[in-house]
């Protein structure tokens, strides 16, 4: 089964393409593709939730993905901030829908507990148990690309 994970942002979103099957009885996962769709500030919201959509729709096309994993806005200090992601998660569930995905959300409290064991983990600790469970040589960078497969990651051990 192909996951896609994302951690949606207005100027910078990360996606995840992981594989989740079973090797000799053995459930596995393996980081396919990863990184960051950037928007400029210089652009309209607009435009920036454009460019976000279309990469999207690129990237399901690319890799027909199963299901979509998105990472939920739980509760955020700046207002502003918020609205912004809430936007770009927006058009990533329109893309979802669009393309006949099922899509599903998670709280960063239930990413940190699939992938550490702890809700209240680090960041630097999700992204070492990121790196180990995918069997990565090293940690995945940049921070948005390695919280889009931690996403996946749980969407993966959710499903199973």
């Amino acid at each position: 089964m192909t996951i896609l994970g994302i951690d949606p942002g207005t100027a910078t979103t990360g996606y995840a393409i992981i594989k989740n099957f079973t090797y000799r009885k053995r459930k596995c996962l393996k980081a396919i593709d990863y990184g960051c769709i950037r928007t400029s500030s210089n652009l309209s919201d607009g435009k920036r939730l454009e460019i976000i959509y279309k990469n999207i729709v690129k990237i399901i096309k690319k890799h027909k993905p199963h299901k979509i994993a998105v990472e939920k806005l739980f509760f955020c200090k700046n207002v502003k901030t918020g609205i912004t992601v809430g936007q770009a998660k927006g058009v990533i569930l329109l893309a979802a829908i669009k393309m006949k995905i099922p899509y599903f959300e998670y709280t960063p409290l239930q990413v940190k507990q699939a992938v550490t064991s702890y809700g209240k983990a680090e960041k630097s600790q999700i992204q070492k148990m990121v790196k180990v469970i995918l069997n990565l040589k090293k940690i995945p960078k940049p921070d948005d690309a390695a919280d889009a497969l931690a996403v996946a990651i749980c969407c993966a051990h959710s499903s199973s």
